[in-house]
């Protein structure tokens, strides 16, 4: 599973490693030193297949990944990142990895001037200006500009989600889902509001909360024509109308 392996090493990558701190795994209590060590542990409960090193206690989710790291048992040279010790096979694989830490992006976008830290992920973005779309959903003919972007919109056809949780047991049609809702879990709010502080785990939790700053209201009500910044607020309202009272 691609996209699997490509969100496992984007958790792993994004956060910064220390001693100091104690991490423990709400599912088995299992305690880390440094968090990208529990990241990495958790998805033992995501009955997903990892790969376990022979020389030493740790463990991958590809093959790949673990081939690599064996180059450090086997004395082969190998390109490791001073930023959180994560082993590459090759100098741009380490490159392009250490923008993650310094955020770098040196490829921008000449027509709004957005920055990308790979020379891929700008020439996905330009779609967003020509409008070319040339992958087509064979169902329902809805057009994407990349393929893993049709890939992704098939599932809502399938109604797969063959992504678990191991907390809670929620599925999820993506692996990028799945690793953004054990934020739940974790207690994590990683996304934090410049004007007032308030955190929040999910990125779009703290776009809707800086409608209030801004005093955009985007949610009408279609009986009295009050406006609310969220639609949990407009919901609630709602109940006025209704007289039903669901907390009660």
């Amino acid at each position: 599973d691609e996209s699997f392996e490509h969100d496992f090493a984007l958790v792993n990558d994004s956060y910064e490693e220390t001693q100091e701190k104690s991490y423990t795994c709400n599912v088995c209590n299992k305690s880390f030193s440094q968090k990208h060590n529990l990241l990495t542990h958790r998805f033992i409960h995501t009955n997903k297949k990892l790969y376990s090193c022979r020389s030493c206690d740790k463990v991958f989710p590809s093959n790949r990944d673990l081939n690599v790291h064996k180059r450090i048992h086997s004395g082969e040279k190998v390109h490791v990142c001073n930023f959180c010790n994560k082993i590459f096979s090759a100098t741009r694989d380490l490159t392009i990895h250490k923008r993650i830490h310094t955020g770098e992006k040196p490829y921008p976008c000449s027509v709004c001037h957005k920055s990308f830290s790979q020379r891929s992920h700008l020439i996905t973005h330009t779609a967003v200006h020509t409008g070319i779309k040339p992958y087509s959903c064979s169902i329902c003919k809805r057009s994407f500009s990349t393929k893993g972007d049709l890939n992704k919109h098939n599932l809502v056809h399938t109604g797969e989600k063959p992504h678990s949780c191991g907390v809670c047991n929620k599925r999820f049609s993506t692996s990028s889902g799945l690793n953004k809702h054990y934020v739940v879990h974790s207690g994590e709010k990683p996304f934090s509001c410049t004007l007032c502080g308030k955190s929040f785990s999910r990125r779009g939790d703290l776009i809707q909360h800086n409608l209030i700053h801004l005093g955009i209201k985007p949610y009408s009500c279609n009986i009295c024509s009050k406006r609310f910044a969220s639609s949990s607020s407009l919901t609630t309202h709602r109940y006025s109308h209704t007289g039903e009272k669901p907390y009660s």
